[in-house]
């Protein structure tokens, strides 16, 4: 994997009737975004280990999941077990966030921690060397389609900083609102991952698309 900004376009904006279709638009992409919903811990159901297994057997490209559910200490596993390349859980739904990162990266999977925007993120700061990604969410998760929240952007700026003094090697994902508009304000706070669900999917040639967001967060990384 290259150190250029990746770009992880999110299937929740895609067509789910054809779902085959809709991946082999995005062949340019690091990794495709899974939102796994359960009704309990955000206000909207998704899918579930069923449909991310079919989503595994057709993508160009390695699945990036992100559990917005309750228990992931029982759940998670599932996913790494099904072949994802990364898995992010959710600190505040987990009872043992390192426990978990640490079994999720025995399985296989890359290990990732997402906060939710109103959670502060210095309770990471100590944990940085147990996970391979922190996910700054920067809607509130449930639903696609929302408004970024530059709000967030402050706290975004303390993990990269935190992350840069300890010579951490995590990589820092933002997911809501990520758009040709809002890309570059994420890319200076630390950003190097980023989710785009309408950006892409939205978008005549998603190819295209990919790049150009690749090239605007890349003007503007540190």
């Amino acid at each position: 994997m290259s150190d250029a900004p990746r770009i992880n376009p999110s299937i929740l904006a895609a067509d789910f009737a054809d779902m085959r279709a809709e991946l082999a638009r995005i062949g340019g992409a690091d990794f495709v975004h899974v939102d796994v919903m359960d009704n309990h811990f955000v206000p909207n159901l998704t899918f579930g280990p069923q449909m991310v297994e079919r989503i595994q057997a057709t993508s160009p490209v390695p699945l990036d999941v992100h559990l917005m559910i309750d228990d992931p200490d029982r759940w998670a596993p599932g996913y790494a077990e099904l072949g994802a390349a990364s898995v992010t859980f959710h600190l505040e739904a987990a009872n043992e966030p390192v426990a978990l990162a640490r079994r999720l990266r025995a399985i296989g999977a890359r290990a990732g921690i997402a906060v939710k925007p109103m959670t502060p993120v210095e309770s990471l700061f100590d944990i940085l060397d147990d996970v391979d990604q922190i996910l700054v969410m920067t809607v509130e998760p449930g639903f696609g389609g929302q408004s970024f929240m530059p709000e967030t952007m402050p706290k975004l700026r303390r993990l990269s900083d935190e992350a840069r003094r300890r010579g951490s090697s995590v990589w820092l994902q933002v997911d809501g609102g990520i758009s040709p508009d809002t890309i570059a304000q994420a890319a200076d706070a630390g950003a190097d991952t980023f989710v785009a669900g309408s950006a892409v999917f939205g978008a005549d040639d998603p190819d295209r698309a990919i790049a150009a967001l690749r090239k605007l967060a890349a003007a503007h990384t540190h």
